[in-house]
């Protein structure tokens, strides 16, 4: 349960970065902020304007819809192009803001909608594939999968085929998951790790196995929610496939019980708990909340589940929901980013999992934290 008080401070929160940003200057992108670029199109923003709909999916406050339509028409064209967008990038995570366009084309019957839906498609036509059939995360990192990117594409290419495409394609993202379950599942813990290069040749992959080093907290959150929000839009026909899902959601949360501090939270790394420069992360915790609180209302987990949903929730918003000294709402304990590879020479060991900046109001904690909150208001009956 929410209090009231603690209602009114989550709504005050969320009404304030609405207030603030737009298309072109979200407050909630730190990335951006600290990069000081123009905006594009981007999963980060993506991931906002879901948290958006969902909000207004419960309240029926057109207000919401209409932010959300502003601001994704600030880059669908009438024509379905997306402005700043290139399929030729062949980046999974440009693939995720797309899942609004669903939305927003079952409202408005607007073609434009169904046109972008397409364009981004297409990007999975063309994206490279590893050996055993997984799309590679991008294609500036050949060979490699990573957790992130199975919640970046899947749902979204899930739904594409249920909707449009006869369900032509759906044993091929169902393949993709069990890939990653046979491949990156560490059977001794029940977690998976972060990335896994198939040609391992990665300083940061096993040359055995292929596989990164440790468990981070984001990457198996964004994993929960990729099961999760897949099953929600496959067509419950596929009998075998949909289960499937569901079971794999059901482990993996059983897996990560073990290590839920008693704050409620999870660590960066997450079986690490207290060691030097680990910290309780809000964005991992929050995707791992919203996707137990899901999971539970579609009836993939059975209810004694929600109960630790919840307690990750309330711990997030005791530690990390904070006043600051102007007297606004702050979210923090927020990783701002992390990866594998790349320029700085990301090694997937502890010590570079700790160095990442720890940030502020970013989307990759907020949005989580939002969705997990309208999953709490429906349990409650708020709307």
């Amino acid at each position: 349960m929410i209090s009231g008080d603690i209602n009114k401070k989550i709504r005050n929160y969320f009404e304030y970065l609405l207030e603030n940003s737009d298309a072109e200057h979200p407050m909630w992108n730190q990335e951006l902020i600290s990069y000081g670029v123009p905006n594009k199109w981007n999963y980060i923003d993506g991931c906002m304007i879901t948290a958006v709909l969902a909000l207004y999916e419960m309240t029926g406050e057109e207000r919401y819809f209409n932010f959300a339509k502003d601001f994704v028409d600030a880059y669908v064209q009438e024509d379905g192009e997306i402005r700043t967008y290139d399929t030729k990038e062949h980046n999974l995570d440009n693939i995720n803001a797309a899942r609004n366009l669903f939305v927003l084309y079952e409202k408005t019957g607007d073609e434009k909608y169904k046109k972008a839906i397409g364009k981004v498609r297409s990007q999975l036509d063309s994206m490279p594939r590893t050996k055993e059939g997984n799309f590679w995360h991008k294609q500036i990192y050949p060979w490699q999968v990573w957790l992130d990117g199975m919640y970046m594409a899947q749902p979204f290419y899930m739904q594409y085929e249920t909707v449009f495409n006869g369900m032509e394609k759906c044993y091929d993202s169902i393949h993709m998951f069990e890939n990653v379950v046979r491949i990156m599942k560490d059977p001794k813990t029940g977690l998976y790790y972060h990335g896994y290069d198939e040609s391992r040749e990665m300083y940061w992959a096993d040359p055995k196995t292929g596989l990164s080093r440790n468990f981070w907290l984001r990457a198996i959150g964004w994993f929960a929610m990729a099961l999760v929000d897949t099953a929600s839009v496959i067509s419950e026909t596929l009998y075998y496939e949909y289960r499937f899902l569901q079971k794999t959601l059901q482990d993996l949360v059983d897996a990560l019980i073990p290590f839920q501090d008693e704050s409620g939270m999870f660590w960066q790394v997450v079986d690490h708990p207290g060691v030097p420069g680990n910290y309780l992360e809000t964005s991992g915790t929050a995707l791992i909340a919203c996707a137990i609180l899901k999971g539970v209302r579609l009836g993939y987990l059975p209810e004694k589940y929600a109960e630790v949903g919840i307690k990750a929730f309330n711990g997030i918003e005791e530690k990390y929901l904070t006043v600051e000294e102007d007297g606004k709402l702050s979210l923090g304990g927020i990783c701002l980013v992390a990866g594998l590879g790349g320029k700085t020479h990301r090694d997937g060991s502890l010590e570079y999992y700790f160095s990442e900046p720890v940030v502020k109001n970013e989307a990759k904690g907020i949005a989580p934290f939002l969705l997990a909150y309208t999953e709490i208001l429906r349990r409650n009956h708020e709307f």
